[in-house]
């Protein structure tokens, strides 16, 4: 399975295969027509509290905040990441859209590194 990152912002196309939303809040401004998700995994998506952390913290915070991201990854959202993990597996390419401004330091690429893990 090849597995991708896309904001919500840009535009979906065919080769983004199953489209995954990986926010626990939905994009402002994209409309669902727009965004064309199979699929809104909100419950692999970092806890309100972390989510407000992280928007509070400096940017050179990146690696604690990941650090805790994986680790609510392991405990409590465990369940909800080996489910995520089973849906993706049928499919041949999968997005996980998100709706953060920076490419890099964003959730969906701890995520994208757990399910790898998984799957």
């Amino acid at each position: 399975m090849e597995l991708r990152r896309k904001r919500a912002y840009d535009t979906a196309s065919a080769d983004d295969g199953f489209r995954v939303l990986v926010d626990r809040l939905w994009p402002r401004g994209v409309s669902k027509e727009r965004a064309d998700i199979d699929l809104w995994a909100k419950d692999t998506a970092p806890s309100p509290e972390l989510r407000r952390d992280w928007h509070a913290a400096p940017d050179d915070q990146w690696e604690a905040y990941a650090d805790r991201y994986r680790e609510q990854l392991a405990q409590e959202s465990a369940p909800a990441l080996a489910a995520l993990a089973d849906e993706l597996r049928p499919h041949p390419v999968v997005t996980l859209v998100y709706a953060a401004h920076d490419p890099v330091h964003t959730h969906a690429a701890v995520l994208e590194e757990a399910l790898r893990s998984l799957i």
